[in-house]
């Protein structure tokens, strides 16, 4: 069975990706090279979901909290960002894939923010899927950031405090051009979202793994979209409601 034959697919997967160090200290590598090892995963990852017409997949590349890492860590980790963009850009062109980036660029390096916005600008115009990288991220600074936007609308008399709800406070959240995520995904054993997407991920359906990243493959996302497949989404409504919706349809 392919993912053809499932329905419904996901319109928007996210992956926090975890678990590198830990496969590295299993297989008796060398610092770092948990790190190296997860960053060959994500093609494949991203060419299956563009094969399924996944309208969007985000992966957690570095959050806020990982700024707390060893600066050997963090310096790798800014280096593999920095190989990635490169070796994506042209990959990105071949897919038509459109690369985007989220998070608080602030602490990055100016040649690192310059390249992310190369790298957007360069493959903007690509409709086929949007491949959201998260960098210097957490859902809480999302929100905080979204607020600071929305308060300043509302000084600046572009909108009124009556005029905020869900929906006006969800058009300042990152990736608010894109569906909310359907499906997270979380490698590496542990069962918890750690600060990610905490507002596009409300109503995600959540998928953990004992998967390290290093070790996920194809065949695990398939079986995650077929869990996925088998979740009843009420969205707050009963399963006799969501039942007789469907045989409207």
């Amino acid at each position: 069975m392919t993912a053809e034959d499932i329905t419904p697919l996901p319109k928007h997967v996210a992956i926090i990706m975890d678990g590198n160090n830990r496969f590295a200290k299993k297989n008796q590598m060398q610092k770092g090279d948990g790190h190296r090892e997860g960053k060959t995963v994500l093609d494949p990852i991203v060419e299956y979901c563009r094969q399924e017409k996944i309208r969007a997949l985000t992966v957690f590349a570095f959050s806020s909290e990982n700024w707390n890492r060893p600066q050997f860590e963090v310096d790798l980790l800014m280096k593999l960002l920095e190989d990635t963009i490169h070796e994506q850009i042209p990959r990105m062109e071949k897919f038509e894939i459109s690369l985007r980036f989220i998070g608080d660029r602030a602490r990055l390096s100016p040649q690192l923010r310059d390249l992310m916005a190369y790298a957007e600008q360069r493959t903007a115009q690509f409709t086929e899927m949007t491949l959201c990288i998260a960098v210097s991220y957490g859902g809480m600074w999302d929100m905080a950031e979204a607020a600071k936007q929305l308060a300043a609308d509302v000084v600046n008399n572009k909108m009124s405090l009556d005029d905020i709800n869900t929906d006006s406070f969800a058009q300042y959240i990152s990736m608010s051009d894109l569906p909310p995520v359907d499906l997270l995904i979380r490698t590496g054993g542990d069962f918890r979202l750690s600060n990610f997407l905490l507002w596009q991920a409300a109503y995600a359906e959540l998928y953990f793994t004992q998967t390290l990243w290093p070790e996920f493959t194809v065949d695990e996302l398939q079986d995650a979209f077929n869990v996925f497949a088998g979740r009843e989404r009420r969205f707050g409504k009963t399963s006799e409601q969501i039942q007789l919706e469907k045989n409207e349809n």
